[in-house]
């Protein structure tokens, strides 16, 4: 599909094909709804950050509930290799010499009023976000300055972002985060719900390798490791190959065998790993600069509680 804006003909990308069902915690997936309701003429679509552990589904619900939207979806996955062009319009060369640009699935989604999921988010840094400012504030507008062209965003576009709790991230500027609210927080699961997501995604599995799968993942929630549902489901896959490949006729075992090669030694020891989790945390002092160059007490310390 192409679309010419400025007299500059735009190859768009293909929006994603796959369906997906988001099950429980119907709480977030109602809150995402409402951010992208419009209930006035003058009221525009808020732009929100979906929250949590890695692997615990932000995209599957923001996937799910634009599908509910009988909307298009485009995924923009960002890294932190990802350039201001990358997000918009990349220019590509044909045999011909002819240069051709291609609309970014994010450009494409703002075009065709299909909702865009900039999927893990935090991953992005400061200049890639600063070239996206306009588009999620009152102006809904995108320049590409390689193409030379200026995009306002169609009435029904739509967008979140993902973004994962975990260290290996940037910090997203105020300015930028002022323009992604709200933060829409998705827990772990349940016991119930867990059950139904391995047995969605995994209809084959035997009842036993199932109920041990939920059983680990319920102690990991409760000690608050991040082990996620896709760690789950990736876990049982391989207990379930490794059965029927007649790995092991005790099935315990065989689990263990699964978790261990997939998640590591210390994850079958949770109790442990929890208590390292929390020991480590406890040791690492909050430190200011001063405290690098003089003691606690030291007067000349800028930090000093002292009056």
């Amino acid at each position: 599909m192409k679309k010419v804006i400025d007299n500059i003909e735009l190859v768009l990308s293909h929006p994603l094909t796959s369906q997906v069902q988001w099950i429980g915690q119907n709480e977030p997936l109602r809150q995402l709804h409402a951010c992208w309701m419009v209930i006035d003429k003058d009221d525009l679509p808020l732009t929100p950050r979906i929250i949590g552990h890695p692997g615990i589904g932000k995209t599957t619900m923001a996937i799910a509930a634009a599908r509910e939207r009988n909307q298009d979806v485009y995924i923009m996955q960002c890294t932190s290799d990802t350039r201001p062009e990358d997000l918009l319009v990349t220019p590509v060369l044909s045999e011909n010499g002819k240069i051709t640009y291609h609309a970014s699935p994010l450009l494409s989604a703002v075009i065709t009023g299909g909702v865009a999921i900039l999927d893990e988010g935090n991953r992005m840094s400061e200049k890639s976000w600063a070239s996206l400012a306009g588009l999620f504030d009152n102006r809904r507008t995108v320049e590409s300055i390689i193409a030379g062209i200026t995009v306002t965003a169609h009435k029904e576009f739509r967008a979140a972002v993902t973004m994962n709790e975990d260290s290996s991230t940037f910090e997203i500027p105020d300015y930028i985060m002022s323009r992604l609210q709200p933060g829409i927080q998705i827990p772990f699961p349940n016991r119930e719900d867990e059950l139904k997501i391995l047995q969605y995604n995994l209809p084959f599995s035997d009842e036993e390798l199932l109920q041990m799968c939920v059983d680990f993942l319920q102690k990991a929630h409760n000690l608050d490791l991040p082990y996620s549902v896709r760690d789950g489901i990736s876990a049982l896959r391989y207990s379930l190959k490794l059965k029927n490949s007649g790995d092991s006729n005790d099935t315990e075992q065989l689990f263990k065998n699964a978790v261990v090669q997939i998640l590591g030694e210390d994850a079958l020891d949770m109790e442990s790993l929890a208590a390292k989790r929390k020991l480590s945390g406890e040791h690492i002092p909050s430190m200011n600069l001063g405290d690098f160059f003089f003691s606690d007490d030291d007067s000349l310390n800028p930090d000093s509680n002292e009056d």
